[in-house]
């Protein structure tokens, strides 16, 4: 998979059930919601952006952050997985670039902030690989970890 043909795009009337039928893997489905709970929240909380994660011209995944400031001064991601189906190929990493790409241009964006519950090492790994940093931050069974927007 070449990790340079995945974009992100907004959820919208030609993606959004794709990416309803998207898939975790069994031990991963404990630590994040479905993609049709997360599009459905989105409509009713409009500072959510939902996106769809595609591989060339396949959706593969979904993401979605805030575009208000939240906790700690920033801007949270909300969600992102890839389905099991093309997992550890790079495109989660590739697309969470894109990601805080977009991020960055939302206004006064100095922090963008995740929470994971601790168990979960893939998200650990991933987010730990773009330069987001524990500082000891937690909310409830989550642990949160900042990445500052001016560090690539």
């Amino acid at each position: 998979m070449n990790t340079e043909d995945v974009k992100i795009v907004e959820v919208n009337a030609e993606n959004w059930y794709e990416c309803c039928k998207l898939e975790v893997s069994t031990e991963q489905k404990e630590y994040i919601e479905s993609n049709a709970i997360s599009i459905a929240q989105s409509k009713f909380e409009h500072t959510l952006k939902p996106y769809a994660i595609y591989a060339g011209e396949k959706v593969v995944g979904f993401l979605m952050y805030n575009s208000v400031q939240e906790e700690l001064d920033g801007y949270w991601i909300y969600r992102i997985m890839v389905d099991k189906e093309y997992q550890g190929k790079g495109i989660g990493k590739a697309a969470t670039k894109l990601m805080i790409s977009e991020m960055a241009k939302l206004p006064n964006a100095r922090k963008i902030i995740v929470g994971y519950h601790p168990d979960n090492t893939e998200a650990r790994n991933l987010y730990s690989s773009l330069g987001f940093i524990d500082k000891g931050n937690r909310f409830g069974k989550e642990m949160a970890v900042i990445k500052n927007v001016n560090e690539s």
